[in-house]
């Protein structure tokens, strides 16, 4: 037994059965004698249901997991070359792929169906989240700035002291506007492209403010989940307690039963010998006269 295996079989296990399985693991573990291990599959967390179906889409059909993880690296490079047309391209395939894993899924509740699709754009922003997702291993939704790597960032990135050529050549038309040299139809051109990335940019902006909102609503919904769960939990574990004790009184009490039982039936039977016993000396004494 070792770390790498329960936990593959508890987060590849029925959700509902995840406690009593790490529970009866760590058990194990410990009657083996191996403390340490015991100590770690007691720490391993229940993951919640989005993740479970993440966990689950892992194992049954991992190639649009790769494939979004995958696209996770081009739009972190893409990022890294500040090329914007790359980023939107990509990023309207991850919106794309995102959208078709859902689709693909079994029905669930709209608040389930958000928690999967942060969890899906996590693992394409974030390598640790896509290493643990494409391993069946995640615990929950990672809440983070997912559309980091989506669009083009509505700020820029750390300044090096200079401004890359190209995108000094698109920023500056008015350059060619004062040198006399520019054209009408390609000054409206730059000015409609001008206000095409103003656009986008505040397009990223209101993009970034619904996903942070519905993040945190999410994070609020998790923690008074994760405490209605903790308490059921305690909950079922007193009310075992207590069926095991029931159990333990019903077990003595039909012992008990049973003795009163053997105990009446002979003293029964003593008593019918002693009842004979007396009708026969009546008997007796009535001859005798």
């Amino acid at each position: 037994m070792d770390l790498k295996t329960v936990a593959g079989e508890l987060y590849g296990g029925d959700l509902a059965e995840f406690v009593s399985a790490r529970n009866a693991a760590a058990k194990t573990a410990k009657a083996e004698g191996d403390t340490d291990l015991a100590a770690k599959i007691k720490e391993l967390r229940k993951p919640t249901t989005a993740a479970a179906i993440v966990n689950r889409l892992a194992r049954d059909d991992p190639d649009e997991l790769r494939e979004l993880a995958e696209l996770g690296d081009e739009l972190r490079d893409a990022h890294t070359r500040l090329a914007g047309d790359d980023l939107r391209a990509l990023a309207r395939r991850r919106g794309e792929l995102v959208r078709r894993i859902l689709h693909g899924l079994a029905k669930m509740s709209d608040t389930v169906a958000r928690e999967v699709e942060a969890t899906l754009e996590a693992v394409a922003a974030d390598p640790d989240t896509a290493a643990l997702a494409l391993a069946g291993c995640l615990t929950s939704v990672a809440h983070q700035d997912t559309d980091q790597w989506f669009t083009l960032a509505a700020t820029a990135p750390p300044s090096t002291g200079k401004r890359p050529a190209k995108l000094v050549e698109k920023a500056e038309p008015a350059k060619a506007k004062r040198a006399g040299k520019a054209e009408p139809a390609k000054v409206e051109r730059d000015s409609k492209r001008d206000e095409e990335e103003r656009a986008e940019r505040e397009r990223v902006r209101a993009e970034r403010e619904r996903l942070r909102k519905e993040a945190a609503e999410l994070a609020k919904e998790r923690a008074v989940a994760e405490r209605d769960l903790v308490r059921t939990e305690r909950a079922a574990e007193q009310a075992t307690a207590r069926v095991e004790d029931l159990r333990a009184r019903l077990a003595e009490a039909e012992e008990r039963a049973e003795r009163a039982t053997a105990e009446f039936e002979t003293a029964k039977e003593a008593f019918d010998q002693a009842d004979e016993a007396s009708i026969a000396a009546k008997e007796a004494v009535d001859d005798a006269r």
